[in-house]
This record gives structure tokens, sequence and C-alpha cells, in this order.
């Protein structure tokens, strides 16, 4: 069902959103800065083309550096790939088999948000990252 669910995802958002965390990593990538952003954006992209089946749990070794990496991650790409979300999402919930991915796509915006401390891990393995 995983499949069919990402398949279906894939098609009707999924490959927008990867082009968008795509290419706000490669832009982030520009500058030694903005690598380590460049590389969160890259893996939450993947995390957006292909979503069912995965979960993302907070780890709890980060602290105060992933709450400034954070704030910075807001400001340079952040909101603009939270909107992303936010006008798919809205999109979708205008059809009754859109609505599941429309909810996909709320589900999306906080780690879009804040994706530092955050790790993407099976929905069938939600504990062994820690």
């Amino acid at each position: 069902m995983k499949t069919i669910l990402n398949v279906i995802w894939l098609v009707l958002s999924g490959l927008w959103l990867f082009l968008g965390y795509l290419l706000a990593g490669v832009i982030l990538c520009i500058t030694v800065i903005g690598i380590p952003f460049g590389l969160a954006a890259f893996r939450i992209g993947v995390y957006a083309l292909w979503p069912f089946g995965y979960t993302t749990v907070e780890r709890r070794d980060s602290g105060a550096p992933s709450l400034v990496g954070n704030v910075l991650w807001v400001v340079l790409a952040g909101w603009w790939l939270a909107l992303g979300h936010i006008v798919t999402g809205i999109a979708l919930c205008f059809t009754i088999i859109g609505i599941p991915f429309g909810v996909a796509n709320f589900k999306l915006i906080p780690v879009s948000l804040m994706p530092l401390g955050r790790e993407i891990v099976r929905t069938d393995q939600p504990f062994a990252a820690r």
C-alpha cells in the first residue's frame, strides 16, 4: 500500500516538491557556510519525494546549535519551502482523492520549517535512531 501511495504522491506533488528542495540545496551549497543547510535540504527533498513509510523523530542529542541553525534555515529557505507545501496541500484538498495527500503535505510543513535536530526513519523502526 505504501508503494501505491508513494507513486500517486510522486505524480501529484512529490516530484515538484523534490525539485524545490533540490534548488534550495544547490543555492545554499554555493557558499561554504550554507553547506550544512544545503545537505539538510537534500535530505528533506528525498523525504518529500517518497514520504509514505517514513517519519521524522526528534534527535535528543541536538541542542542550541540546531536551534540557531533552524532560525537561520527559516530565514534562508524554510519559509518558501513551507509555503510550497501549503499551496500544494490546499490544491490537493480540492478533490476527494487528493485529501490524504493534502494532509500529508501539511504534515511536512514542520520539518520543512525546522529540519535540524530531526532524523528521518522508517515507520516500522521509529525508535531505531535513538
